[in-house]
C-alpha cells in the first residue's frame, strides 16, 4: 500500500535532501582538499612549518564561518555557496594535518564510525516527535564548557583535561546532530521552493550540520586513530 504524501511533505522532503547534499559536497572537498595538502611536501611546509600561517588558516575560517552565519539574509544565494565551498577548502588545508598524524586505516575507520552515528542521530532528530529544545540548550551549554576548557588546556597540556574534553565533546556532538537536524526540519520555509531564500536555508542547514560531523570526526579520532 502506497503512501500520499502532501505537498508540504514532498517540499519539506526536498529541502532535506538540498542541506544534506551541500553537506556532502563540502565533506567531500574537505577531503580532497585535505589529501591534496598532506601528499604535497610545499603545502606541508608552508602551513605547518610556519605556525602564523596555520593560525591566520584558522582564523580565516572562524570569521568566514561567523560572517556567513550572520550575513546570510543579506547576500546573495551565489555568494553563500562561493563562501560556503571556500570553508569546506580552507578546512581542508588545516585538517590535512591528521593524514601526517594518523594512519590512513584508522582515519578511515574512523570516518565510517562518524558516517554510522551521525547517520543515527540526524535520522532520530529527523523522525521524532520529541521536542530536542532543552536538550539542544544543553548540548550547546556543553559546548561552550569545552572551547574554554580547551583555550585553557592549550597553555597547561593537562592530559586529564584532554581526555574529559575528548568524552564530552563526542556526547556533545552527538546532541547537536540530533537536535540540529530537527532544527533544520523546522527552519524550512514552505512555499519558497526554488527561491533565493530557500537555497540560502539550505546552505545554512548544510554548515550547521557539517560542523556537527567535522567535530564529532575529529573527537572520535582522538580515541580510534592510530598515530604514525
Amino acid at each position: 500500500m502506497s503512501i500520499e504524501l502532501s505537498n508540504e511533505e514532498l517540499e519539506q522532503r526536498s529541502f532535506i535532501t538540498k542541506v544534506y547534499g551541500w553537506m556532502s559536497l563540502a565533506l567531500v572537498i574537505t577531503g580532497i582538499v585535505a589529501i591534496f595538502t598532506a601528499s604535497s611536501s610545499i603545502l606541508v611546509d608552508f602551513i605547518f612549518g610556519n605556525r602564523w600561517v596555520f593560525y591566520a588558516l584558522l582564523i580565516s575560517e572562524v570569521v568566514l564561518v561567523m560572517y556567513l552565519a550572520a550575513a546570510v539574509k543579506k547576500i546573495s544565494a551565489s555568494f553563500a555557496t562561493l563562501a560556503f565551498i571556500a570553508y569546506a577548502a580552507l578546512n581542508g588545508l588545516t585538517i590535512s594535518v591528521i593524514f601526517l598524524v594518523f594512519t590512513e586505516a584508522s582515519i578511515a575507520s574512523t570516518f565510517f564510525i562518524t558516517a554510522g552515528t551521525f547517520g543515527i542521530m540526524s535520522a532520530y532528530g529527523y523522525f521524532t516527535k520529541r521536542d530536542l529544545t532543552g536538550w539542544g540548550e544543553f548540548c550547546l551549554m556543553g559546548l561552550v564548557g569545552i572551547i574554554l576548557a580547551s583555550i585553557v588546556n592549550f597553555f597547561f597540556l593537562n592530559e586529564t583535561v584532554y581526555w574529559v574534553t575528548t568524552y564530552i565533546g563526542i556526547i556533545v556532538f552527538i546532541g547537536l546532530t540530533a537536535y540540529d537536524t530537527q532544527k533544520i526540519k523546522k527552519m524550512n520555509v514552505i512555499g519558497n521552493e526554488g527561491t533565493e531564500e530557500d537555497r540560502k536555508e539550505s546552505i545554512i542547514g548544510a554548515l550547521t550540520l557539517y560542523l556537527d560531523f567535522i567535530n564529532l570526526f575529529l573527537y572520535l579520532l582522538r580515541i580510534f586513530g592510530r598515530r604514525k
